[in-house]
């Protein structure tokens, strides 16, 4: 065997390198014990977006029943702006000590890092996925004046009809992009008009400012009940089971899919234990009936799902929204 005899430099090297080893296994130990006792304080569900919509919705019902099994009170931290991008950024550099989870949806995790020239997180390395909580699918809705009744029949009104013009809740938007794939699909043409929010575009398609929305039946419920408004076909890849009388797109132009996914997220570097307990306690919470119907009411889609689950799902959309992004030419105004 061969010595190494160490200078003293090489000495007092190795004792500073053992020192810190030690500190790093505490370090680490500190993290575990962490991770055991979490949580020992109040759970913030950060929302991008303000009250009311898709990601509030899922975050209220879920922290009504989550404190009951995590043994502490979860507050929602709604900040909106810059249609998500906001608060989803705020979350990204929230500490990863699992107090902070996001409420993600599509648009500032699977279409802005293919719609904007610079993000302020990037929605892969910045997020480890927790859970998928729910799909939210999207109709086409047109005024009750417009004489189509199915989709079909809209892309023969749209080809006849070249100048007419369509709402959404903004540039990038779920909403958006949707119409686009099917004005692509079906060669035709229509002029985007963005709008705020769902509840600036319904009086919009009301008074016949504009004849087709895509979107969420909830928003419109009352309106197709009173004869004003007509629904042709829902986005998603199968009939929503709160409206199964109405078809879907893909049942007149195969290969169309769109949707809205709403999911948890925590930052980047938090424990993994913490992140299968958030996983546990939410798939816990969305599988009771009485959440899971709540939901279902506001026309939305429970969603049960692994953290690996949700993560190729992201994966699944990122790629999707790039290839429709490059091919409809939609770009951030």
């Amino acid at each position: 065997m061969t010595e190494v005899t160490k200078t003293p430099g090489s000495r007092f090297r190795s004792a500073c390198l053992g020192v810190a080893t030690l500190a790093g296994l505490g370090s680490a130990g500190e993290v575990l014990a962490q991770a055991a006792q979490y949580p020992v304080r109040p759970i913030h569900f950060l929302v991008p977006y303000g009250p009311a919509g898709g990601p509030d919705l899922l975050a209220r019902n879920v922290s009504r029943k989550l404190p009951d099994l995590a043994g502490q009170s979860v507050v929602i931290d709604n900040r909106p702006g810059a249609s998500g991008l906001v608060g989803t950024g705020l979350a990204a550099q929230a500490p990863n000590d699992g107090y902070t989870v996001l409420i993600g949806d599509s648009g500032p995790l699977t279409i802005a890092p293919s719609l904007q020239k610079s993000l302020a997180f990037n929605p892969e390395k910045d997020f480890i996925p927790v859970a998928m909580g729910m799909t939210a699918p999207i109709f086409f809705a047109v005024n009750a004046n417009v004489p189509v009744k199915d989709m079909k029949g809209l892309a023969a009104f749209l080809k006849a009809n070249p100048k007419l013009s369509y709402g959404s809740t903004g540039v990038g938007s779920v909403h958006h992009l949707g119409m686009e794939l099917f004005l692509s699909m079906t060669k035709t043409t229509m002029t985007h008009i963005p709008y705020n929010s769902q509840v600036q575009s319904v009086p919009a398609l009301l008074n016949s400012d504009i004849p087709l929305l895509m979107i969420a039946y909830t928003s419109i419920r009352p309106h197709v009940e009173s004869g004003r408004v007509r629904v042709l076909a829902v986005a998603t890849k199968v009939r929503a089971p709160f409206a199964p009388d109405v078809p879907t797109v893909a049942e007149s132009f195969p290969g169309y899919e769109v949707r809205i996914d709403v999911g948890f997220l925590v930052p980047a570097g938090t424990s993994r234990d913490i992140v299968n307990k958030l996983n546990g306690w939410i798939r816990t919470v969305l599988a009771m009936p009485d959440v899971a119907q709540t939901l279902t009411n506001s026309g939305a889609i429970p969603i049960l799902s692994t953290p690996e689950e949700y993560a190729q799902m992201l994966q699944i959309d990122r790629e999707k929204f790039r290839k429709l992004i490059i091919a409809t030419g939609a770009k951030a105004e």
